[in-house]
């Protein structure tokens, strides 16, 4: 039987970003995949939003999806536009690029860090004991590992066989999702009529039998359909809105996707953990999706790892759920009112109206936007500074060795504390082979997305996923606290 430390089922953006983030702690992980190559069949996400890419940047990978998509301001609530090219970040911008594309970027970035991920290699289930869990595949001997990771989707195997409940609602709209030939001239853009949202966009080039190729999004007039879709399907849902298919003959993918929104009560049962759409599911609208299951991987990523390793005891594993449950369930709610919102009637439209000139105004919009681009996440580590639960910005830095940026010294996804104060102030030598020390100097303002500018701390405590753990007022005051409570008791003890 092989045995890992980890194993995780689902090689999407999730699964994938979990196994870097695990391989960087120096964890023995594995990932197990049933789809037998990268390509896909059918996508749902074409990017993700600023905090997404700034946790990249916390990776010092942002470049290789920067390089290959489009960025803009492509954020929006209820395709209402949002611009946050005022936020204080270096990514004030969304980043338009194929699923199929971060993926491939994801996995090749695994294999650098040596991550065995198994392809056609499907989990039938899976037992749990007090030691580990024993996973059942398709075709082959089972694997052993001291803690799984489901991260295979919103039909998640993981989370039925560990009969975790996953609570909402049904859908209420259904829409199919392509990239297609079409021999005519479609009428290009987004349009809101009978059933929904439906859009046309080009797409360069050609298709392969020579059509023009286009990337459509149609509301299918009867919802609650399961079956995989079909080119009638797509023919007749164009038809029914545009009155004409297009010349429709050939596509390259198609996808069906609904507004059912439902969360995992739990996201932790035992030595089982969810993360991505394995957790939650919801509407695509605002494009949140893939970057909260991005960002679930990098929240779990380091926690497992201390836990793994044994610096840190498994209630540590609790503040995943406790931190990442609301985030979630959060996107939930604003998918569902994004929905409500893109609904045709008379009424629906006065209400959308007055929501538009709403989000004109510069306070709503920095909320919602802080809201869609995950820019104002904003974990309860207690009261005190408005830094405190909050991510750290990217500054940049002056040291001994020279400029640095905050975000380069999360590379390696440890934890760093940034004393700004007297050069040598701040002891954590019980703790100097979990934690960087940096003295830095900083000579700007310090900024947060919605807040604005806060006061200037003497230091802060920085966790491996970019979150702030504590903050100085020239003292060091609760440091020993929060050393102990995120990353394990001094290594005296």
């Amino acid at each position: 039987m092989t045995e890992h430390q980890v194993v995780i089922v689902g090689a999407g953006p999730t699964g994938l970003m979990l196994a870097g983030e695990l391989a960087l702690a120096g964890v023995d992980v594995a990932v197990l995949e049933r789809r037998e190559t990268l390509a896909l069949i059918g996508q749902r996400a074409l990017g993700f939003s600023s905090r997404t890419i700034e946790v990249l940047d916390q990776r010092g990978i942002a470049d290789r999806f920067l390089d290959q998509g489009q960025t803009g301001q492509v954020g929006g609530f209820a395709w209402i536009r949002l611009d946050i090219s005022d936020f204080p970040t270096r990514h004030n911008y969304g980043l338009g690029l194929a699923q199929q594309h971060i993926e491939h970027t994801l996995a090749d970035w695994v294999d650098e860090l040596g991550v065995p991920t198994h392809r056609g290699r499907e989990v039938t289930g899976f037992a749990q004991d007090s030691g580990g869990v024993v996973v059942g595949l398709s075709d082959g001997d089972p694997v052993r590992a001291e803690y799984l990771v489901g991260c295979d989707g919103g039909r998640s195997l993981v989370r039925k066989t560990a009969g975790i409940e996953f609570v909402g609602w049904e859908a209420t709209t259904s829409s199919l999702i392509a990239e297609v030939e079409m021999d005519e001239e479609p009428e290009w853009g987004l349009r809101r009529q009978g059933p929904g949202l439906h859009g046309l966009s080009k797409v360069e080039g050609t298709g392969t039998s020579g059509g023009r190729s286009v990337r459509c999004m149609v509301t299918e007039e009867l919802p609650g359909r399961t079956e995989n879709p079909t080119l009638k399907d797509l023919s007749r849902a164009l038809i029914a809105v545009y009155g004409t298919d297009f010349g429709l003959r050939n596509a390259a993918w198609i996808s069906r996707f609904t507004d059912a929104t439902r969360q995992a009560a739990a996201y932790r049962k035992g030595r089982v953990l969810l993360a991505g759409d394995a957790a939650h599911v919801h509407s695509p609208m605002g494009g949140q999706g893939l970057g909260v299951g991005v960002q679930d991987a990098v929240n779990l990523g380091w926690k497992l790892a201390q836990v793994v390793k044994g610096t840190s005891p498994e209630s540590l594993l609790d503040t995943y759920h406790a931190e990442r449950h609301p985030v979630a369930a959060r996107v939930l709610h604003n998918t569902m009112a994004q929905v409500a919102l893109s609904r045709t009637d008379e009424r629906t439209d006065a209400l959308r109206d007055i929501v538009t000139e709403l989000l004109a105004m510069d306070e709503p919009r920095k909320r919602i936007a802080g809201m869609m681009s995950g820019l104002d996440i904003h974990y309860d580590l207690g009261e005190g500074h408005p830094l405190l639960g909050r991510r750290v910005p990217d500054l940049d830095l002056e040291t001994a060795n020279g400029p640095v940026r905050v975000f380069s010294l999360l590379h390696s996804a440890r934890p760093v504390l940034l004393n700004l104060g007297e050069p040598g102030a701040l002891d954590v030598s019980p703790w100097a082979e979990r934690v960087q020390l940096v003295d830095a100097q900083y000579r700007g303002r310090w900024e947060l997305p919605v807040l604005g500018t806060v006061g200037a701390p003497s230091a802060v405590l920085v966790r491996p996923d970019g979150y702030v753990a504590w903050v100085g007022d020239g003292s060091s005051n609760g440091l020993q606290e929060a050393m102990t409570s995120w990353f394990g008791p001094p290594a005296a003890a």
